[in-house]
Parts: C-alpha cells; sequence; structure tokens
C-alpha cells in the first residue's frame, strides 16, 4: 500500500474509540546491549535463536488529559479510514515531548506508518518550542530499537532497576531512553 493513502489526525472526542486499537503483539528477538564509554552509548544486539510475542498492556489514557489539551496530544494514523497506528506525547519538564507510546498495527509494520507518526510527532514538538523528542523502551524490544535508530534517535541512558518490580521475566528488563534532539 502507499503511504500517500495514510491519514493522520488529531485524536478527538469522536475518535476517541480507536485509541489503543492498533496495540497489537510484536516479536522479541533478542536484547539490546547497550555500553557507555568516553562519554558516548553505542549498543550491541544479542539476538536470540527463536522470536518470542509479547503485547503491552492497553494504557488507560485520561480523555480530559488529551483531548483539546496544549500539553498532551494523541495522533492516530488511518489508512482507508482503518485505525493503523497510534502516538501518544506530553510535554515533559526538560523541554523534551515524551513519547508515551507507539504502536502500528502489525498489518501495517514495515510501511512507513511508525515514521509518519514520528514525523507528526517531531512537528507537534517543534510547535510547542520544544527542543526534542524522548522516549522510553525495553532493552528485548530490538525491532523497536533498530527503529529508533533508524529515526535518527539515540540512547541517552538506561536504568536497570525500572522494572524490577514486576514478576519475571519482565522484572530483568532494562529500560532505555531515547532521544532525538534538534536544539
Amino acid at each position: 500500500m502507499s503511504i500517500n493513502l495514510l491519514k493522520i489526525e488529531t485524536c478527538t472526542a469522536d475518535l476517541w474509540s480507536d485509541v489503543n486499537r492498533a496495540n497489537e503483539p510484536f516479536l522479541m528477538i533478542g536484547r539490546v546491549c547497550p555500553t557507555y564509554e568516553n562519554r558516548q552509548w553505542q549498543y550491541m544486539e544479542d539476538l536470540w535463536s527463536s522470536s518470542v510475542p509479547k503485547q503491552y498492556p492497553n494504557d488507560d489514557w485520561e480523555r480530559e488529559t488529551y483531548l483539546d489539551s496544549e500539553d498532551h496530544v494523541i495522533f492516530l494514523a488511518y489508512r482507508e479510514k482503518k485505525i493503523v497506528g497510534q502516538i501518544v506525547l506530553r510535554k515533559d519538564w526538560n523541554r523534551y515531548a515524551f513519547i508515551e507510546d507507539i504502536c502500528v498495527a502489525a498489518s501495517a509494520r514495515g510501511q512507513g506508518v511508525g515514521s509518519a507518526l514520528i514525523e507528526r510527532a517531531k512537528q507537534w514538538a517543534e510547535e510547542q518550542y520544544l527542543c526534542g523528542l524522548a522516549l522510553e523502551t525495553q532493552d528485548t524490544n530490538v525491532l523497536a530499537c533498530r527503529f529508533y535508530r533508524k529515526c535518527g534517535f539515540s540512547i541517552g541512558g538506561v536504568n536497570t532497576m525500572l522494572y524490577r518490580g514486576f514478576e519475571k521475566p519482565w522484572s530483568e528488563e532494562i529500560a532505555i531512553y531515547w532521544y532525538l534532539t534538534w536544539k
């Protein structure tokens, strides 16, 4: 399908029922292993012999927070009137637009939907006079890490304790913080 058929809409009350509908399972294919040396983050991939499906639970976004807000927004991606993706943003205290969630329906992955959502997020952040985009993902989401790097993001930090309160295997995941700056 052509990217030209993709339409990105700001979420309104009329579109609220489409929020989270593009949240579908993805494959974990290994781990990202970040290292910090000479004030520079790099990473290697430790790929597994078989993949494992994972799905994040739907977030319970508060309508009042995201509708008609200057500090929060949800953009929904549609192709032929069918929801195929979303990105949820908030202005963060450090002048970044924090991506709270980005997801693309499995049937639309690899077709430019995620890139278009990132571009729309950049536009919104620039309109808000913010200095960049930021997000967090887990070290087990290798495919997402590859996507963020392809979009120009770089690792800005890791947190080895963020998920320790969960049960295994999630308690063993490492949070990786990615940044895309333009100021």
